[in-house]
């Protein structure tokens, strides 16, 4: 927590920070720090950048390349402790600093994008490419560097310049504003239950949680159940109350949709608009087109390509798995029609009746520090690494916990911080972030402080944190973005870990998964919470047998999503559009299916709203091709091969975005991938 501690006198985040490892002493850090932090910080890069941009020696890669990337550190260590306490741990107070601080950043940002003294400097540079001896990793950040410049506005002239700082500082604050209202929308809204009657079908620890719930918001004797994913998926999935699995899902499905203060639609419409304009600014049609040029996907049609490939096959499996839900429906003695609140219920009922499998049949095994046991198990037989908890180093909530990370031969790597359960101060979802990130410019190591964050279920006064299972795979996939940024071994900080192009970030992430419910990994860590027993060999085929269980659904709703991304982001014209209608037109024109909403509707859609993956979303798809045929290797050699999992770790975990990502992915396969492994894995092979 964000407490008051220390000498008052003395800010803490104007220093190097003196806790273990240089991680931040969150004791001492109080909200009054930061505005005169980022004050300072900016101030002193401002004052770095004219110093590199007004040297009277000719431009060189070491005066101006590697200088810039050596500036900077004061700014750069108080945002990290800022903007990772304002996701997982934030308030009032800090909520308004981000909105002071949020268009100075932006203007700060523009000042060095749009400095022409500096730019004609790396242009220079760039001219004479060929000429330099520079290594591979040199000649990647020149490129980078080069195209950040261009890309944001250093060739514009002085109207279009001072246009382009409004919308980067209009932008700043509008997606900040997004963000917070989906949180408040989050906390807003509460099922109270007060007739145990409608509990029905509910599991204990469901039950539980909610009257633990309840007690705390003083509502003593009830049950109260929220939009967090833990409560609300049991919900849907087991409730036998058809009106009470409606109000929640529609809760969930509104949110920012409400017609209230913290209504989405207008500044949702906004954005899209203001990129627009960004994008025509800076010559391009479109904001898809000005973020795609330097993804794997490189152009929009690209993308839409790959979306109608697998929308088809998609959408015909899941009225496949609507019909046998209806059917089920009527043999039960029912006869409406099957609506969006119905599926998961349905879906489980079916689940149960075809496999044998019910998913409270499964948490028991997946006690959440078991889990975390797990995956650095098969982190240590891949790669040979260690990690070991450390009680010793300052945390920001009680709940997180702080791992160091070390080669085989004790060598240290990194420390991991992990944030698993939700509270009002912590925003929705799943994320791994940096507080620090590793570096080796003139050899000066920095080693990694990684967080992965997860809104998981909380453990009850009964019983420990259980795992769903689509639990355990987000922990997984959280878990393989904290690889990449912990097993960095890159020069230069604007290119190692995660610095790499958004349908290539999530490689790493989504390959991880192939591990969480193997039946090889399973015998690992999936013990009884109460009795330590293995998983029995039945219930880990069972398991395995449901792998292709509801996967049409699982497409549609994510293929959904990415679409309504894609077509807010081809728009090619600055017309402010009603955000409903425009919703509405997009699903219309693939054919949603009326028993299934798209994952993230537009009013809730932080992805692309008030996070970094505009015109992006679609990269989880484009990465599971490449995690589909990377995991190949692995069951083609062994699943815990060293000589693969070492090959893996050089050219893609390690490699940051020292290459193009396609030259690094053939480095590690040999190949370019091939879509086919992703098809038999989802089962729309044959649809």
């Amino acid at each position: 927590m964000v407490m008051a501690c220390g000498n008052s006198g003395r800010n803490p985040l104007l220093s190097d920070f003196d806790a273990p490892f240089g991680v931040p002493p969150f004791e001492q850090i109080k909200e009054k720090h930061f505005l005169p932090a980022f004050d300072k910080g900016i101030q002193q890069n401002s004052r770095e950048i004219d110093a590199i941009a007004k040297n009277a020696d000719a431009p060189t890669f070491a005066n101006t390349l590697e200088a810039m990337e050596s500036s900077g550190e004061l700014l750069t260590r108080v945002s990290s402790v800022f903007y990772n306490l304002n996701s997982a741990h934030t308030n009032d107070e800090l909520q308004s600093i981000a909105k002071e601080v949020a268009p100075k950043l932006s203007k700060h940002r523009d000042d060095i994008l749009l400095n022409r003294d500096l730019f004609l400097r790396i242009k220079a540079l760039w001219e004479r490419r060929d000429q330099l001896d520079l290594t591979a990793e040199q000649a990647r950040l020149l490129q980078e560097t080069f195209l950040d410049f261009v890309q944001n506005g250093a060739n514009l002239e002085d109207d279009d310049k001072a246009e382009l700082r409004r919308i980067n500082e209009e932008l700043s604050l509008l997606t900040l504003q997004f963000g917070e209202n989906v949180l408040k929308e989050d906390n807003a809204f509460e099922l109270v239950i007060e007739n145990p009657d409608d509990l029905a079908g509910l599991p204990q620890v469901a039950v539980e949680t909610a009257a633990e719930e309840a007690a705390k918001r003083g509502y003593e004797g009830k049950w109260v159940f929220t939009l967090h994913k833990p409560s609300l998926i049991p919900f849907l999935q087991y409730s036998e109350k058809r009106d009470l699995r409606e109000k929640m899902f529609t809760g969930y499905i509104m949110r920012g949709d409400n017609n209230n203060e913290l209504d989405n639609k207008a500044l949702l419409s906004r954005i899209a608009a203001l990129r627009v304009r960004r994008a025509n600014l800076l010559g391009y049609p479109t904001h898809a087109h000005f973020q795609l040029e330097r993804n794997m996907a490189n152009n929009p049609d690209r993308v839409y390509d790959l979306l109608h490939q697998l929308w088809k096959p998609a959408l015909k499996r899941a009225k496949a798995e609507a019909a046998k839900m209806q059917k089920l429906i009527i043999r039960e003695g029912d006869d409406f029609k099957l609506q969006p609140w119905d599926w998961w219920y349905y879906a489980e009922k079916v689940k149960q009746a075809e496999y044998s499998l019910d998913e409270e049949q499964l948490r028991p095994y997946f006690k959440l520090e078991n889990v975390i046991d797990g995956v650095f198990e098969v982190a240590n037989r891949l790669f040979g690494i260690e990690f070991t908890e450390r009680t010793d180093l300052p945390v920001y909530h009680p709940e997180v916990k702080t791992f160091e990370v070390k080669e085989a031969d004790g060598t240290h790597i990194g420390i991991l911080y992990t944030d698993y359960f939700p509270r009002a101060s912590k925003r929705g979802g799943a994320w791994m972030s940096s507080y620090r990130k590793q570096s080796n410019v003139g050899g000066n190591r920095k080693t990694p402080i990684i967080v992965n964050c997860g809104n998981f279920a909380k453990p009850t006064a009964e019983k420990p944190s259980l795992l769903s299972v689509d639990e355990v795979e987000t922990l997984f996939h959280e878990f393989g973005h904290a690889l990449h940024g912990l097993l960095s071994d890159c020069t230069y900080p604007s290119l190692s870990g995660t610095s790499v192009a958004v349908d290539f970030v999530e490689l790493p992430s989504q390959i991880m998964e192939n591990w969480a419910l193997h039946p090889e990994v399973l015998k690992l860590y999936a013990r009884h919470y109460e009795t330590g027993a293995p998983m029995p060999d039945e219930l880990i085929a069972k398991l395995e047998k449901t792998s292709h269980f509801n996967q049409g659904f699982a497409t549609v709703e994510y293929l959904a999503a990415s679409f309504l991304d894609m077509d807010w982001h081809t728009v090619a014209d600055t017309t402010v559009r009603d955000a409903i209608a425009f919703e509405n037109e997009s699903l219309g024109r693939i054919r949603l299916m009326p028993e299934i909403v798209a994952r993230y509707r537009s009013p809730y859609f932080r992805h692309i709203f008030s996070g970094g993956y505009s015109a992006g979303y679609y990269s989880y798809i484009w990465a599971e091709v490449l995690d589909a045929d990377a995991f190949q290797a692995f069951k083609e050699k062994g699943l815990f091969d060293r000589d693969t999992a070492q090959a893996f770790r050089k050219n893609i975990l390690s490699a940051g975005g020292t290459d193009d990502p396609m030259v690094l992915y053939k480095k590690f396969r040999g190949k370019e991938p091939e879509i086919r492994p992703l098809l038999l894995r989802r089962g729309l092979n044959g649809f």
